[in-house]
């Protein structure tokens, strides 16, 4: 894509180049996403160039892994809470956003590598009467427990991919937002607001006692 048309939430620049990478198709909507070859040339800095980049991921060793999986693909998409594993280094990030929108990766232990939260979107019964859950990175776990709810978070075991927690959306949790003018911003639920047919309404305050408001 032109180097223009590039999300902001990059943050590369639009006078370094004429062109930009163009994410594949992947579990991340386009501009919900960053590219890994962007990834590792703009936010790690261990390439210079897109040529760079492209001989690190695509290294018969297979020296990055995104949620445990080998990729070799330079223009994966990456979303928010992937994990990305560098074994030439042993490093551990966490795709993470800032206040003012932008991917950052978050260096995290091995141990908190083997985990990611997934926020559920859809629930629904299948072929065959098989209940499922839909993630918003694309994945669908059959049989989950019957606590699961939407717009709940799991936490998945990346090694099984089974379901190791809920962590149920409800008054009291802690919440990350993910969109909007307030994205980045991390705090406590303090209520929800219901308006039918409309945007329902959630009211957060943050570790400094500040209170705001979004939609859901």
């Amino acid at each position: 894509m032109k180097r223009v048309n590039a999300p902001k939430t990059w943050y590369i620049g639009k006078l370094r180049g004429v062109y930009a990478a163009k994410p594949s198709a992947g579990p991340h909507k386009t501009r919900e996403c960053i590219p890994l070859n962007v990834l590792l040339q703009y936010r790690l800095r261990y390439a210079l160039t897109r040529k760079e980049s492209q001989k690190i991921v695509r290294d018969r060793e297979g020296m990055i892994k995104i949620d445990g999986k080998v990729r070799r693909d330079p223009r994966f998409p990456l979303g928010q809470m992937d994990v990305v594993t560098i074994d030439r280094t042993n490093e551990n990030f966490r795709i993470l956003v800032d206040t003012k929108g932008r991917f950052l990766p978050h260096r995290i232990d091995s141990k908190e590598a083997e985990f990611k939260l997934c926020k559920v979107i859809r629930k629904r019964i299948g072929k065959a009467k098989v209940p499922h859950i839909v993630t918003n990175d694309g994945r669908t776990i059959r049989y989950p427990h019957p606590d699961v709810q939407i717009n709940d978070s799991i936490k998945l075991n990346l090694a099984t991919g089974e379901i190791a927690g809920i962590v149920k959306f409800q008054s009291g949790a802690i919440v990350m937002l993910t969109g909007g003018n307030n994205i980045g911003r991390i705090g406590t639920m303090q209520s929800q607001e219901k308006h039918p047919g409309s945007f329902e309404i959630i009211h957060v305050r943050d570790a400094e006692g500040h209170t705001f408001s979004t939609r859901l």
